[in-house]
């Protein structure tokens, strides 16, 4: 694995031990979680420093009590992609209303752990023609100001009206297009329920993909100030923590942004001729590192750069996966995440504190967004799933990087550089 020379063994003895291993995680004496009704950038800061892909947290998949406990040990105060929901809105003991009343319950737990934790759910470009068998509850008609109406949702009049844009990620599932009013229904009846459910962030996906005929950006704006007016009511304090990926940079409305924070994949280089090392670079394919844009944010504050979250993304493998040259967005033939999981323990121990590093180096906006919990495509051995857990009775497949990132955050907790 490359960057070998990255690592924190002088800390361990110039006696530092001590403060990784005893110190408690994400409480250095600057960083602050309390937020009621907007959310200031040392606060918003304090929680992308802290962050952790938890993807279906709260969807029983998983230990939930193993997963608490490495949270807590962590130091996680920002838990992303922990309601996730990809298409088949109606399925039976799966549907769309099942999984939010056990979000809801597990949120609870969550929250009875560290009331602190910021849970985040997904909102993404996707919605399946299951969509035709949800009912539109009355609560979404009133709260949008509309005539209530008893009827289900309409998977037609959610996507874009072109064939040649439809059916993009299998037959019946299509992106959604941000600019109809069906849309809009949809998004804020998504949105509003997670909030109900205990979150207070909300991962709008690919925003880019969903805005094709929003041109000026006025249908997005509506949506988030929809979701953002049923937040100062309804949220646990009152504001939710908008996000999407955005590839451009972000979304940008008369100076104003449309999101809170930005996300985006890592966008790893893998290194020809070096069998499995890969590294991260300023300018490689969309990467937004220096990139991510500025303006008012929606607490009212300005800002040159949005702070951002790149995370271990994870949406498939090549046909060839372990090769090399398979594409740019490929990393020795597979995404970010199954290639980071199949390196050697000491190797993935290594990557996290230089990538780490490495973000806080390139862009005082970036944050890496520690891995958690995250689905893997096609591996060797098996494995479907990442757990950052250490292994035990509880999580017996856990990859075990979970006392690696506490010692990088309890480092960064104590001012200690991880070079």
């Amino acid at each position: 694995m490359n960057h070998k020379a990255i690592s924190f063994r002088s800390f361990f003895h110039a006696g530092w031990l001590f403060v990784f291993l005893f110190c408690p995680c994400g409480s250095g004496l600057a960083r602050n979680y309390h937020f009621d009704g907007s959310m200031s950038e040392a606060v918003l800061r304090s929680y992308l420093s802290r962050s952790m892909t938890m993807m279906y947290l709260l969807l029983g998949h998983g230990d939930l009590d193993d997963n608490i406990r490495m949270m807590t040990n962590c130091g996680v105060k920002f838990a992303g992609r922990a309601v996730y929901d990809w298409g088949r809105e109606e399925g039976g003991e799966s549907a769309l209303p099942q999984k939010i009343q056990r979000a809801k319950t597990d949120a609870t737990k969550v929250h009875a752990a560290d009331p602190e934790i910021i849970l985040q759910a997904c909102v993404f470009e996707i919605v399946s023609r299951d969509v035709d068998k949800l009912p539109v509850p009355a609560w979404v008609f009133q709260e949008l100001g509309r005539p209530v109406e008893t009827r289900n949702f309409r998977y037609d009049d959610i996507i874009y009206p072109n064939s040649g844009q439809q059916n993009q990620w299998g037959q019946g599932a299509s992106v959604p297009d941000v600019s109809r009013p069906e849309t809009k229904l949809w998004f804020f009846y998504l949105a509003a329920s997670y909030l109900d459910a205990g979150c207070e962030a909300i991962h709008f996906g690919q925003a880019e993909l969903m805005n094709r005929r929003d041109p000026n950006l006025d249908h997005w704006f509506e949506v988030l100030d929809a979701v953002r007016s049923y937040a100062k009511k309804h949220a646990r304090r009152h504001f939710v923590v908008c996000d999407a990926h955005v590839p451009g940079g972000g979304l940008v409305r008369d100076g104003k942004l449309l999101f809170d924070f930005h996300s985006f994949p890592l966008r790893i280089e893998e290194l020809p001729g070096k069998p499995q090392q890969a590294q991260l670079r300023v300018g490689y394919t969309d990467a937004i590192y220096g990139r991510s844009k500025g303006g008012i944010t929606p607490s009212g504050w300005r800002c040159d750069h949005l702070p951002y979250l790149v995370e271990f993304d994870n949406y498939g493998s090549s046909r060839q996966p372990g090769q090399a040259g398979m594409g740019r967005f490929w990393i020795w033939g597979w995404d970010e995440i199954t290639w980071f999981s199949q390196q050697p323990e000491s190797d993935r121990n290594e990557w996290l504190r230089y990538s780490w590093q490495w973000v806080r180096d390139h862009d005082s906006a970036g944050n890496l967004e520690m891995p958690g919990y995250r689905c893997l495509s096609r591996m060797a051995n098996g494995k479907r799933w990442y757990f950052v857990n250490q292994p035990s009775t509880a999580t017996p497949d856990g990859f075990g990087q979970e006392q690696i990132i506490r010692a990088i955050w309890a480092a960064d907790a104590a001012g200690v550089s991880a070079k």
